[in-house]
């Protein structure tokens, strides 16, 4: 299967949908970041000083899945449906994992603004905290499934 984004000469295009179908596409992807015991505690008790962390994350999230077509120069801009945002920490490893469920009745595929979702509100947790812990690690940012679309059903093996 050849690049999508590329033409016959190589060089970069963006793909025309006009003649696809609109079908109902869902993405969710996940990232994670681990920190401090310190910042961890501090995100759970709703202590840090610039705000509620996951309430400001699901926001930025949000508007970056919106908004993807802004920032990765061959997105298509989408009407999207719904974004749903969720946040899953674990006290034993003091990381919390994010994921972004994006849905469109589209022409085209919406991983990408689940990806994004998930990417900005790991950096928003980064951004928030990074006062009490500077070597935060943002991790595993990645598609765990997609549906709709010609390419069919994309589910990650465990």
């Amino acid at each position: 299967m050849g690049l999508t984004h590329l033409d016959e000469n190589g060089k970069v295009v963006m793909v025309d949908v006009g003649e696809k179908a609109d079908t109902k596409r869902i993405a969710r992807s996940r990232g994670t970041i681990r920190m401090s015991t310190e910042a961890f505690d501090a995100i759970i008790t709703d202590s840090v000083k610039k705000g509620n962390v996951f309430a400001t994350a699901k926001v930025a999230a949000i508007m970056a899945a919106k908004n993807t077509s802004n920032t990765i120069p061959l997105c298509h801009p989408l009407s999207i449906n719904q974004v749903s945002i969720e946040f899953f920490p674990d006290e034993e490893t003091s990381s919390i994992e994010v994921e972004a469920t994006v849905s469109v009745s589209g022409k085209t595929g919406v991983e990408m603004e689940a990806l994004h979702a998930a990417s900005i509100a790991l950096l928003t947790i980064y951004d928030m905290c990074k006062a009490i812990d500077k070597s935060m690690v943002l991790d595993g940012i990645r598609l765990m499934e997609k549906s709709g679309g010609k390419s069919g059903h994309f589910v990650r093996e465990k």
